[in-house]
């Protein structure tokens, strides 16, 4: 009876450390790890890089591409930038940002380095001035070149804030974007079962990534021709330069 009751009492420790345990680890995975803390840079680089692009800098509690050419005056690209510390596979990340008027941005995940440019690997959290850019911006050219031949000036709704850029519109019903200057806030939650984008605290797309449907219109449109383009299943996160200025703070992930 002895030896039955040490054995009893000996499981239900073992059921307690388990248990404990187990509560450890969800208790870490719903922690928020926190990317920016709105005075350094620690951890973010440029994507190939090692340090920051010339212009990314943390000023006024956000991390900032300051600059005063301004709306992608002479763009040449590769001044994205990574959070370099650590990979991300299924996460909850949340950021808030502001545009000026006409800017152009983005949120990548998944990003692998080793490419000319993240998007060859990378989907894409569209940030954008929805109401201003294809005033100030000529697209024809760009819009064309994909095959948009109805109105090519106008900025198509897979290209506005929240869609999944060249892949999944978001919603217009359910979009509230605050005006420009005005901070926004955004969450993308990523798990292999469905993918979530947020925009000012309302979920406006949702999608299931690598099935039929989704490889078909990565092949039917902008990534094409990208071979890589949205196949990785852990990667960095990573913010778009467009040389115009833009705005990150309170940049938080939490694993899933």
């Amino acid at each position: 009876m002895i030896v039955a009751l040490a054995f009893f009492s000996c499981k239900t420790k073992k059921k307690e450390v388990n248990a404990e345990k187990t509560a450890e680890i969800e208790t870490k995975a719903n922690e928020w790890i926190v990317l920016f803390d709105g005075t350094s840079t620690e951890g973010w680089r440029a994507y190939n890089g090692e340090t920051l692009p010339p212009g990314w800098v943390a000023k006024d509690g956000a991390l900032t591409f300051d600059t005063e050419l301004g709306l992608e005056q002479d763009y040449k690209g590769g001044k994205d930038i990574i959070y370099g510390a650590e990979e991300f596979d299924n996460f909850e990340f949340f950021v808030e940002w502001k545009l000026p008027k006409g800017g152009n941005s983005g949120i990548f995940y998944h990003v692998k380095e080793g490419y000319k440019l993240p998007q060859e690997t990378a989907p894409e959290y569209q940030l954008i001035d929805d109401e201003n850019y294809a005033k100030i911006h000529d697209l024809t050219e760009y819009n064309t070149s994909l095959g948009y031949t109805e109105k090519p000036n106008e900025l198509k709704p897979l290209q506005q804030t929240a869609s999944d850029y060249a892949m999944h519109p978001a919603d217009p019903k359910g979009k509230i974007l605050n005006p420009v200057g005005s901070w926004n806030s955004s969450k993308i939650v990523f798990t292999p079962g469905k993918v979530e984008h947020w925009l000012n605290g309302m979920m406006v797309l949702s999608f299931v990534p690598w099935t039929e449907e989704w490889h078909e219109k990565k092949n039917s449109d902008k990534w094409k021709n990208s071979v890589d383009y949205g196949k990785f299943k852990t990667g960095y996160i990573g913010f778009q330069d467009h040389s115009s200025p833009i705005w990150f703070r309170n940049i938080k992930i939490k694993k899933l």
